[in-house]
């Protein structure tokens, strides 16, 4: 909690940081008061808003500054911004692992290429991405995007073992487009272990003496 004797936040330049007014930085009559499970208190003086706050060991928060009146909500400050920079930061590891990888097939594609090309895949979607698949058509061949069809599920359902199609084959111009996303435990499972990589590795290159 952060009563009267702490100091207001800022940061190191000396610059209002853009948090929520609390407790005595609330300079309104009344506020709406809102309680720690979300009940309905009622419309209160600022002054008994903040003796409730204080006898339930909480803060005051101003959840709605613009509401007539102000709507404020008892509530563990300190737990709040914890739990919030916590879902914030799990919301920004997981943008960061969605990777989309490509590949390219020609239409009328050798085995050996073939075998090539969807080991790639397999691998792609073992690592927890989701990929791309693009079959080009050239000449004539856009006159057969059957053939592009058959391709691209023929490829599903060479690694519907390791994933599922997210995306089914659409014409994008002169190319056929399906995306396939590895199974869900699978891309979780990697997901987290890659996480764990990533957290080991910062650890080790923090400050040298």
């Amino acid at each position: 909690m952060r009563w009267p004797s702490e100091p207001s936040p800022c940061s190191s330049r000396g610059e209002a940081i853009t948090e929520p007014r609390i407790n005595d930085r609330i300079r309104v009559p009344e506020v709406r008061l809102v309680g720690p499970e979300g009940e309905q208190v009622g419309v209160v003086s600022i002054g008994e808003a903040l003796r409730l706050a204080q006898d339930s060991e909480l803060d005051l928060v101003e959840v709605a500054p613009m509401a007539k009146p102000p709507v404020a909500k008892l509530m563990d400050y300190g737990k709040f911004k914890y739990e919030s920079a916590q879902k914030a930061r799990e919301a920004r590891r997981n943008q960061a692992l969605t990777v989309i990888k490509e590949m390219r097939l020609r239409l009328k594609i050798d085995p050996h290429d073939y075998e090539t090309k969807k080991g790639h895949v397999e691998r792609f979607l073992r690592g927890g991405d989701k990929v791309k698949i693009t079959v080009m058509f050239r000449g004539r061949e856009q006159s057969r995007p059957e053939m592009g069809y058959r391709l691209l599920q023929r490829l599903a359902a060479d690694v519907a073992e390791l994933g599922v199609v997210e995306s089914n084959p659409k014409q994008d111009g002169r190319n056929m487009v399906m995306v396939i996303a590895p199974h869900r435990n699978q891309a979780a499972t990697d997901a987290a272990r890659r996480s764990a990589k990533a957290e080991k590795a910062a650890e080790g290159q923090g400050p040298q003496a």
